[in-house]
């Protein structure tokens, strides 16, 4: 469904949309470009000066970085900074807000993300989304798994589509929860349930990728260490990508970090390196709590 522009920017940070200026406007205008490794050898996913408009304001200034495979990196910064719009920009979720303009080059696995030749639907089942709220479908915990595969033609028959479901409720550690009351409406599960039940149809679909845009904001710290440990286990067949406003939460589900601020990508790093000996000044204001 499409929003327009005005509903979008109606919460700046949801949007991406570029606050006004603040104290630290004057570091970034001097900015010249990402510090750290941006790039890396043989990526997943690769951008280069991407930048994202919603109408005439612009989210995204230029920005350049690699995703490695089987890796989870994180993108950090002050709320709205840029970092969810750009994850969005990953599997053309942007699309669906009218207005929005993506220009750069964006590609998986040697494919331009944009090309007319791309299919949005089929390129959201490579690169499976997560979102802050859990959103279950108003269905079985059956039919919320099955959905995707059926749509896609993943299973030739009842007992293939039977295993798909097991196996995607497995690997989001939700089957032995589940499992004696797969007919029972999945909204009915509590809500850290329900995001794994999400992760689980992401899953189903035989993602090469998984955007998280802040996955645990709304779970409790029990709900949330699930996820965490969670994500650890999915790096193994996936790359993963989670926008988060836990710096705590970056620190242990991910192997770099991306640090976003008014819409410019400032640096990129080792996790642990960012968040011990960061590089850039705006980057060391974040993390030690200057700002946010």
């Amino acid at each position: 469904m499409n929003i327009s522009v005005t509903e979008a920017i109606e919460d700046p940070a949801s949007a991406g949309i570029i606050p006004e200026k603040t104290d630290h406007a004057a570091a970034v205008d001097a900015f010249e470009g990402t510090i750290g490794e941006n790039i890396v050898d043989d990526p997943k996913i690769s951008t280069r000066n991407v930048d994202v408009f919603y109408g005439t304001k612009q989210a995204i200034f230029d920005a350049t970085l690699d995703i490695g495979r089987n890796e989870v990196i994180a993108l950090i910064g002050p709320s709205g900074c840029g970092k969810s719009t750009y994850l969005r920009a990953l599997n053309r979720m942007n699309d669906t807000i009218v207005g929005c303009r993506v220009s750069g080059d964006l590609v998986l696995d040697g494919e331009n993300i944009y090309s007319k030749k791309m299919d949005p639907v089929l390129l959201r089942a490579r690169v499976g989304m997560v979102f802050q709220k859990p959103n279950p479908f108003p269905k079985s915990i059956y039919d919320n798994i099955a959905y995707g595969p059926r749509i896609h033609g993943l299973a030739k028959n009842k007992l293939e589509l039977d295993e798909i479901v097991e196996t995607s409720l497995r690997r989001a550690g939700l089957f032995d929860e589940v499992k004696d009351r797969l007919d029972a409406p999945g909204t009915g599960l509590s809500g850290g349930q329900q995001q794994r039940l999400c992760i689980a149809r992401t899953i189903a679909v035989s993602p090469e990728v998984i955007l998280m845009d802040e996955p645990a904001s709304a779970l409790d710290p029990i709900a949330t260490a699930i996820i965490e440990e969670l994500i650890d286990e999915l790096r193994k067949n996936y790359t993963i990508a989670i926008v988060t406003h836990s710096m705590q939460q970056a620190a242990r589900v991910s192997q770099r970090t991306a640090y976003f601020h008014l819409g410019k990508l400032i640096e990129v790093g080792d996790t642990n390196l960012i968040f011990t000996n960061p590089r850039h000044e705006l980057t060391e204001n974040y993390i030690t709590g200057k700002f946010g």
